[in-house]
């Protein structure tokens, strides 16, 4: 096999990989939605109504966030994998999604509300867009195999 020939084969092969991945990502970034949704809300009523502040109210914004999407990713994203045991994958989810999106979140949080003085709420919804990627790989790969 030539040059030519191989990178045509390879250029189907991950032409195939995308067409293949592309309704997974569409579902993710759908559930993604209401997960921010999940959180965005939690986070204002927190704010707002609890009084919390921002720090330990986005902790717990992100682990509402984690839950809904843990929840439609089991049943909707990933529904065609194996259902392994709805605990161990949930702490497979948490162990990595969830940790990924509360120190991401966290982190980025305190850097953009603390030295570049953003309202939370706009931090929040860029800390999102953020972990989004990482969160997909983790998912894909670790949680829901």
């Amino acid at each position: 096999m030539n040059l030519l020939e191989t990178i045509f084969i390879a250029d189907i092969s991950a032409r195939s990989r995308l067409r293949s991945i592309l309704p997974r990502v569409g579902r993710f970034c759908a559930v993604g939605a209401s997960g921010v949704a999940v959180q965005t809300l939690t986070l204002a009523v927190l704010l707002k109504v609890g009084g919390i502040h921002y720090i330990p109210a986005t902790a717990l914004a992100v682990e509402a966030s984690v839950l809904n999407n843990f929840l439609w990713h089991r049943r909707w994203t990933w529904a065609d994998r194996p259902k392994a045991c709805v605990g161990w994958a949930l702490l497979r989810f948490n162990a990595t999604n969830g940790l990924v999106s509360l120190i991401g979140n966290l982190v980025i949080m305190i850097a953009l509300v603390s030295w570049l003085n953003l309202s939370p709420m706009v931090a929040n919804l860029l800390t999102i867009a953020v972990c989004s990627v990482a969160n997909f790989a983790l998912a894909d790969r670790v949680v829901f195999t």
